[in-house]
């Protein structure tokens, strides 16, 4: 029988696992005990390894094992990849039938998830049965390797099989704490500092376009990173912002801001929310997606 070329023999991937294992823990016995192996098992792996590669990757000096400087080398190459489909295999894994009830739940929408996803999420685990919703935030684009079942997102897109519905068709509006501008009209504009959220240097300038105004037009005022960092300085405060309205509902509701008459315009952006076909559990995530259209639908009557 023709003997197989060097080249394509099968990468003895157990082996590098545990020769990681090895250079981590910085020995055979150790690494067999974070493996939970037996030492001869790992003696094994590490010499079918060097067979495979032809070169030794570790040499005993008493009781201490090094690597050596071929062995650094393939550590070095070889540790980070192996971690990152460790990692991306555990995401992805199906979830075993006891976690049945339960979905993950990815947003690049900080604010929202504070002000109005997680307040409301026990709702939902009420009428699902005791559903349990992990809720991850996220400002990159979705991968198909990420572990998420749900994507609540106004800026990103899904590449992947997902059903979609659209939750919102974001309304700006300026807003104020009531005891500053209940009552007044649209004059209180000039009147009072204005807020600036750097995550979101679109808002201002499609709010003053829309308004006919200019940067001259308004005081400026503090610079927040987050509209959620923002919010309290509103409701407390004596000065201005423009935000999504959906964000500001429930302050509006509780009578802690007023909107300033005349100042609701739209932004042009679509929130909307998918649920991936890879899903571990698409029945549940499909249910939750629609049990968020239903949550948006209050929350914009409510504030409008």
């Amino acid at each position: 029988m023709r003997r197989v070329a060097d080249e394509q023999l099968d990468v003895p991937l157990n082996a590098i696992r545990a020769f990681v294992s090895i250079a981590r823990e910085r020995g055979v016995t150790r690494a067999a005990r974070s493996l939970g192996m037996t030492q001869s098992s790992v003696s094994r792996y590490l010499a079918n390894l060097e067979d495979y590669l032809g070169a030794k990757l570790i040499q005993r000096r008493g009781r201490d094992t090094e690597l050596t400087e071929f062995g650094r080398l393939f550590a070095t190459v070889v540790t980070e990849p192996l971690d990152t489909i460790c990692y991306t295999a555990q995401r992805m894994r199906r979830r075993p039938q006891r976690e049945v009830n339960r979905i993950v739940v990815r947003t690049s929408l900080t604010t929202l998830a504070y002000t109005l996803l997680v307040p409301n999420i026990q709702a939902f685990s009420k009428e699902y049965g005791g559903a349990i919703v992990d809720i991850v935030n996220s400002l990159s684009p979705p991968a198909a390797g990420d572990g998420f079942d749900v994507l609540i997102t106004r800026d990103l897109s899904v590449i992947e099989p997902a059903d979609q519905w659209e939750l919102y068709s974001e309304q700006l509006v300026c807003v104020g704490a009531s005891a500053l501008v209940a009552g007044k009209g649209p004059s209180t504009i000039n009147a009072a500092p204005m807020l600036t959220i750097t995550s979101r240097p679109d808002i201002l300038p499609t709010w003053l376009r829309a308004m006919n105004l200019t940067p001259a037009d308004i005081h400026s005022g503090a610079r927040y990173d987050h509209h959620y960092l923002a919010l309290p300085a509103i409701a407390n405060g004596n000065c201005l912002l423009v935000a999504p309205e959906i964000i500001v509902s429930h302050l509006i509701r509780d009578g802690l801001v007023t909107v300033i008459p005349g100042t609701r315009v739209p932004s042009g952006m679509v929130y909307r929310v998918y649920a991936v076909d890879r899903s571990g559990n698409p029945q549940l995530a499909r249910l939750f997606c629609r049990w968020l259209v239903r949550l948006f639908r209050q929350n914009s009557a409510g504030s409008a």
